[in-house]
């Protein structure tokens, strides 16, 4: 028996992330879109069932392409509350090292639930911890991921040079290439799902300049080439990357990504802020996306990513929260606003406005994971919804409903839709314990930080 048309009907206010008239509201056919109505049309079929969305702003569900889900053991530690990128990451890497698989089994779940709250349907999470005893880290992911029933890319990342050999990791956290490529490819071959409404992918994702080899940077373009997956890393986010990229290699960040094969369409790279007018054209010419990651810039004042030159030349560019230990949040709502703020900094109030910026949480993030099927409201994409009320106080007195989700605040969605199925109503996920959730993370977030 085929599942029940549903018609969401004369939305608040909508925003497609086309030029799409939604004003009608969607009609909704198993996992996917079927209609987009105008103003004032019905639906052309009949419909079994209808939600009335006259009080809901409806968004594609947003689009996060960049996190570290272990992080939110380490929220707002306060070791690290006053510390730019190098030394944040020595004082926390030693504590990440204990992190064992019941402890990121929580913090995905936490990080997962707090994204699906603020309108979050599709996560891209970078793992590159796997001290012993966590060697199956990404299968332990795939799990919270399955039981909060969202999408996700889990890139399987990887450090292979420690400190003994110049890197910045303690060797307990580093590997050998060979044990990375190989769980690499096991987890591709058991866990990447392709085509149109995938839940599970993954991607390959060496750490980072400072912490992989050039080898295990090039093994992976390789292997990337062959299965067809994607490639992230994070470059470019601060100065002291910059100066060791030159110190140790002889380039400049974006010749190191050329140098190791890297410089192409399956790349995604987060933060993205030193780059250079040269450098800005070879990425857009390469078809290289970047993540903007505004809160996490500004908390370790590492700089602002130079959005629009990138755009201008033709890379693609989408939202990510980054770690729960930089942000120290995983709302992308939120985040869309520090994008808006930040990016005016640079660049001004007329031409940073909040339907850009929310283009960047939906279609444009979707299309740095590779993605046509999501981000976007329109006939046969799927049924990624994210709804939310505007009643709250801090609401009151405002008049364009879509600019004041990014204004006024919002933070939380009433409702998440993903495949045509309700994850999310009345701001509570479906079947979540989230006062039990609570309590055991925080335990464990004791335990990890004193060891």
């Amino acid at each position: 028996m085929s599942a029940p048309r549903t018609w969401l009907k004369n939305p608040l206010a909508v925003f497609t992330a086309n030029a799409l008239d939604a004003r009608g509201g969607l009609v909704i056919n198993g996992t996917v879109i079927e209609h987009v109505l105008a103003a004032g049309e019905q639906p052309p079929v009949p419909c079994e069932r209808v939600f009335d969305a006259r009080e809901h702003v409806v968004l594609p569900g947003l689009i996060n392409t960049h996190h570290h889900f272990y992080q939110t053991l380490t929220r707002a530690w306060a070791p690290v509350v006053n510390q730019p990128l190098f030394p944040w990451l020595k004082t926390l890497y030693p504590v990440w090292a204990r992190l064992t698989p019941g402890q990121l089994a929580l913090a995905s779940k936490v990080a997962l639930a707090e994204l699906l709250l603020s309108g979050c349907t599709t996560a891209a999470d970078h793992h590159y911890l796997f001290p012993d005893g966590l060697e199956h880290a990404i299968d332990v992911q795939v799990e919270a991921v399955r039981e909060l029933g969202m999408r996700a890319m889990l890139t399987r990342g990887s450090m292979s040079l420690g400190q003994a050999d110049g890197g910045l990791p303690p060797q307990q956290t580093v590997q050998q290439g060979e044990t990375i490529l190989a769980d690499s490819q096991r987890l591709i071959e058991r866990y990447h799902q392709r085509g149109d409404g995938a839940h599970v992918q993954i991607a390959l994702a060496p750490c980072s300049p400072f912490s992989v080899t050039p080898e295990i940077m090039r093994a992976s373009a390789d292997m990337a080439e062959r299965l067809d997956v994607r490639l992230h890393t994070h470059l470019a986010e601060t100065l002291d990357e910059e100066a060791f990229c030159l110190q140790r290699f002889g380039l400049r960040t974006v010749d190191y990504l050329d140098s190791v094969g890297w410089l192409g369409p399956r790349t995604w790279l987060a933060h993205g802020i030193h780059f250079n007018p040269e450098e800005i054209q070879r990425l857009g010419a390469a078809g290289v996306g970047i993540c903007h990651c505004p809160t996490s810039n500004m908390r370790l004042a590492s700089g602002i990513c130079p959005s629009l030159e990138l755009l201008a030349a033709g890379a693609g560019l989408g939202l990510g929260v980054d770690g729960s230990a930089s942000n120290d949040a995983s709302n992308l709502i939120l985040e869309a606003r520090q994008a808006l703020y930040l990016q005016r900094l640079r660049y001004g109030a007329e031409r940073i406005t909040p339907a850009l910026v929310l283009g960047w949480a939906t279609r444009g993030s979707a299309g740095l994971l590779g993605r046509e099927d999501i981000g976007q409201l329109a006939p046969g994409k799927q049924a990624d919804l994210a709804l939310f009320k505007l009643d709250d106080l801090r609401f009151s007195g405002s008049h364009d409903p879509l600019a004041a989700l990014l204004l006024c605040g919002a933070d939380r969605a009433d409702r998440v839709m993903i495949g045509g199925r309700w994850r999310v109503e009345d701001g509570q996920v479906e079947g979540l314990d989230v006062a039990g959730l609570i309590a055991d993370h925080r335990q464990a977030a004791q335990a990890l930080v004193n060891g």
